[in-house]
């Protein structure tokens, strides 16, 4: 004779912000060391940035003059390649069964896809935020 399965209890429905909540607490750590990798190369080179535009703004004279769309554009791409390369080196695939850790180009192309909103976002933040703090 087989025994009839438990009755199934509701499932209590999660708000939209409970599950991201849980997603930001509970996030794998591959993309935390990428998000962590990009972020931190982006804040300092941000903040070199910063110091560039003030130095400007307040009469210091540069050699080769007021270069900040190209200093803002070496800070993207400079983000860009840092996250990934250290991504790269910081985030195997996962092993499996073996012993070894494989790195390909799907580790940079994460540390890729982490950089480009940092790269952005830091530069907002800089450029909307802290600049006007220093006027």
């Amino acid at each position: 004779m087989t025994e009839s399965p438990a009755p199934a209890r509701a499932v209590r429905r999660r708000s939209w912000l409970e599950v991201r909540w849980r997603q930001f607490r509970n996030a794998p750590r591959p993309v935390v060391r990428a998000v962590l990798s990009s972020l931190t190369v982006a804040i300092v080179l941000g903040l070199a940035y910063l110091a560039y535009d003030v130095a400007l703004s307040r009469g210091a004279r540069l050699p080769g003059g007021d270069l900040r769309f190209g200093a803002a554009v070496l800070d993207v791409v400079l983000v860009l390649l840092a996250g990934t390369l250290i991504t790269y080196l910081i985030v195997p695939l996962p092993r499996g069964s073996g012993d070894r850790s494989v790195r390909t180009a799907w580790s940079g192309a994460l540390g890729l896809f982490a950089a480009v909103p940092i790269a952005y976002l830091v530069l907002v933040v800089v450029v909307q935020v802290l600049r006007p703090l220093l006027a």
